[in-house]
């Protein structure tokens, strides 16, 4: 039952109207002025619409809907009023009323009001990040609803504090007291400052040097001093550190809390649990992988503001005249661009305009969402992105990491080699990727007939020819992309992007309050996952995760293509919940020791670890591409967010089983059998 609130200092026209509300199934309740019905809005009470006068004595119907505003802001108000003027409406209109309705008002017309703005509020609610309560039994209060699920948190809790209070495995204290001998059979070799550690430093010695962290115990004359802090106390921090892992990727998968808010969360765990120092986890929080997705888009929203992306995808999207050659012959041409420029940096370009293709084929088609559409355009782009990785060390980190964990044994692959071991894996995995969109989504989209470039080109011929800040906007793109492409072991991905940011607006071309619009929630959740893989990586809980793996594996998987195939599991598993580069870098120096131990060409072993890398596909926190296309897969009228972290995990589980069927078919015992080591 829908519950009206009232306001009206008209008492008979109040209460004839409730009258006749409640005849036809509403739930009244009525205040006679402002105050009054600023009270109800502050107590419990439910209230899904209210009618607000705009001429009364006190507070008039403007100042009631400000402070209703404060205190309510997804309520829906429909102003009604005997005095109206266009002054009062504009005004009204700006505080974001639902509608404005002179009095007396024709009933069915009201009614009509009334209940779409019902059908609106949950898109409301959606905007202001409020999450939509069913009341009921204590079930329903468990599960809740997107951003509010109880259950969830309190599994989380649970789990974290049965981390902790479990015992300390032996392997764990082992892996963190271990001293460093050089030689490869060292149990440490695999962990993160391996190569910085002193000869027989062990890795809570190293800890507490490095991060400055120390334990202070009395002397044998009873005077402080400041010791490494023990196996037994690191290991209670590598324990902290995966517990916060396992709480993050619930709370990120099941929408338990806002994705800001679990980003926050990792923060304080880390603060209050003492993992590094302060500056330190903000340091962690700010790498050069955050600063370039924060610039990346504020530049993609400088390039849609301008018009410049529909030039762009002219140029991108040519081909696509259909869906099926939007997925086949696309996508394996992006895949293998990815391979060569910043995979991230084009997913930010051609994501806004897939959502301008959305937008005009729903309208074009006359239907209001059609999610299924929205999911299929975001989820194939970010994929086929991601599986560019394995095309040339040019495509990520991840690969420079593994090049040089390579060249420490002297066997370093040159940039043809690798793309010769890499790139026919490419356009393969594109079309399984595309393969499993189109027959998962063709039934399911309601736009029925989709023609991209017709929609792009209609779009970029509205806006008549190039103007002057279009021409400007391409000039600093084209700086930016030069310097990534050039310059990135210098300058990194985050300051040619910032410098583009600075440049246009210096040419007024981006405002201020355009870069602090963008979607902040997503830069906070990259920054945590940057800090996660950095506390893991410290602590040695990414090595202890890596050699449980290892420990576990049958005989077949120990050397040659069977340990190919472990290595890209494992890493293929982790970089969904650690970034790519983090998971190369503890991996890969567990994983290319063994080839040489087993008589397996390292070359096989770390090229399966870093292609397995790119797999991340099942959490928004693997990559750049994934977080750039959720903030951005929202509906440009409601706000409703189109592709949900459920999205994500349903259909990246599907497409990583299938990167790993294509890897190891048709690359570790396909090609590279063919080409040899």
């Amino acid at each position: 039952m829908a519950k009206i609130l009232l306001v009206d200092d008209e008492n008979k026209f109040r209460s004839d109207l409730a009258e006749r509300l409640n005849l036809r199934g509403y739930e009244t309740i009525e205040a006679g002025n402002g105050e009054g019905a600023i009270k109800l809005a502050r107590s419990d009470y439910d209230i899904d619409v209210v009618l607000l006068d705009l001429k009364m004595p006190g507070l008039s119907g403007e100042q009631t809907l400000a402070e209703l505003r404060k205190y309510r802001p997804a309520v829906q108000v429909i102003m009604l009023t005997g005095h109206g003027s266009m002054t009062s409406a504009m005004e009204i209109g700006r505080m974001e009323a639902y509608a404005y309705l002179e009095k007396p008002c024709e009933m069915d017309k009201l009614l009509e009001t009334i209940e779409a703005a019902r059908e609106d509020r949950p898109h409301v609610m959606a905007r202001h990040e409020i999450p939509h309560i069913v009341k009921g039994s204590v079930k329903k209060w468990l599960m809740g609803t997107h951003n509010s699920r109880p259950g969830v948190i309190i599994l989380g809790a649970l789990i974290f504090a049965a981390m902790l209070l479990a015992p300390t495995p032996d392997r764990l204290l082992n892996i963190l007291s271990a001293p460093k001998t050089g030689e490869l059979t060292d149990i440490n070799v695999g962990f993160a400052g391996y190569r910085q550690m002193s000869e027989d430093e062990t890795i809570a010695e190293y800890y507490s040097r490095k991060n400055k962290i120390y334990s202070t115990v009395l002397d044998t004359s009873g005077v402080s001093i400041k010791v490494s802090q023990s196996p037994e106390e690191v290991s209670t921090k590598a324990r902290v550190m995966l517990a916060t892992l396992i709480v993050a990727a619930l709370f990120w998968a099941s929408g338990a809390v806002p994705i800001g808010i679990t980003a926050l969360l990792v923060g304080v765990l880390m603060y209050f649990s003492g993992i590094l120092r302060p500056d330190d986890i903000a340091k962690a929080y700010a790498k050069d992988a955050v600063i370039f997705i924060f610039g990346v888009l504020a530049l993609a929203m400088a390039i849609s503001k301008t018009g410049l992306d529909r030039r762009i995808g002219l140029l991108l999207l040519g081909p696509a005249k259909t869906l099926p050659r939007l997925l086949f012959i696309f996508l394996p041409l992006l895949a293998m661009a990815c391979s060569l420029v910043s995979e991230h940096a084009l997913v930010a370009f051609i994501m806004p305009l897939f959502m301008m293709v959305y937008v005009t084929s729903i309208r074009a088609a006359g239907v209001k969402k059609d999610r299924a559409l929205a999911v299929m355009f975001a989820l194939t782009l970010c994929y086929t992105a991601n599986s560019g990785g394995p095309g040339s060390p040019a495509a990520g980190g991840r690969n420079a990491i593994m090049m040089g964990i390579l060249q420490d044994y002297n066997i370093a692959p040159t940039f043809g080699e690798w793309m010769t071991y890499g790139m026919p894996f490419v356009p393969i995995m594109a079309l399984v990727i595309a393969a499993y969109f189109y027959l998962r989504f063709r039934s399911k989209l309601k736009v029925k007939s989709l023609d991209v470039s017709a929609i792009v080109r209609q779009a970029s011929d509205q806006i008549g020819p190039m103007n002057r800040n279009e021409y400007l906007t391409a000039a600093v793109l084209v700086v930016v992309i030069a310097l990534w492409i050039g310059a990135s072991d210098i300058f990194g991905m985050g300051g040619p992007v910032i410098l583009g940011l600075v440049a246009l607006n210096i040419m007024r071309i981006l405002k201020w309050r355009d870069i602090t619009s963008i979607h902040w929630e997503v830069v906070a959740l990259y920054a945590s996952a940057s800090a996660l893989g950095k506390g893991l990586a410290e602590t040695g809980g990414a090595l202890f995760m890596a050699d449980g793996f290892l420990s576990i594996l049958p005989e077949f998987m120990s050397d040659g293509s069977g340990l190919a195939m472990a290595a890209s599991l494992f890493a293929g598993i982790t970089t969904n919940f650690m970034s790519d580069g983090a998971t190369v870098s503890a991996i890969g120096p567990i994983t290319v020791p063994m080839a040489t131990i087993s008589g397996t060409h390292p070359w096989m072993i770390g090229f399966a670890t870093a292609f397995a890398s790119s797999f991340a596909h099942m959490l928004i926190i693997g990559t750049p591409s994934n977080a750039i296309a959720y903030a951005m897969a929202k509906d440009p009228v409601t706000g409703e967010q189109l592709v949900t972290l459920s999205d994500f995990l349903k259909h990246g589980a599907v497409v990583l089983i299938l990167s790993f069927a294509v890897l190891w078919g048709w690359t570790i015992f396909g090609y590279w059998r063919y080409i040899g080591f």
